[in-house]
């Protein structure tokens, strides 16, 4: 049997976040091609597998990036049971959400992860 090698440039990249305005936050630092999915919140089985069926989650790139806060822990631990091959992206307790999370601070954690952001965010 023969291994299958992924690289990362053949590989997409998708980044599930909970909420419109953490979208629109990591949209603005981030300087690549990366899909980002909102949950609006936690989901239910079945919308999970959806989600994972619809975005071919089991073949990409996937990070998880959630609020620090007890919704975004029971979401963390969800997606972490489904997708376990995907990489976890932690914002610093002290902003408590993503879109709350200063620019530079959240280019840091991305790039941490191997996502292209905007130079102009590390300082």
């Amino acid at each position: 049997m023969q291994e299958q090698v992924m690289y990362m440039a053949d590989v997409e990249k998708v980044i599930i976040v909970e909420g419109r305005t953490d979208k629109q936050q990591i949209k603005k630092v981030v300087n690549e091609d990366v899909e980002i999915i909102c949950t609006n919140g936690t989901l239910g089985i079945e919308r999970l597998e959806e989600l994972i069926f619809e975005h071919d989650l089991d073949n990409k790139y996937v990070y998880i990036l959630v609020d620090e806060d007890d919704s975004g822990h029971k979401l963390r631990k969800q997606l972490s049971f489904e997708l376990p091959h995907a990489e976890h992206i932690y914002v610093d307790k002290s902003f408590r959400e993503v879109a709350a999370t200063p620019e530079p601070e959240l280019a840091s954690a991305l790039v941490s992860r191997s996502i292209s952001v905007d130079p102009i965010f590390l300082t």
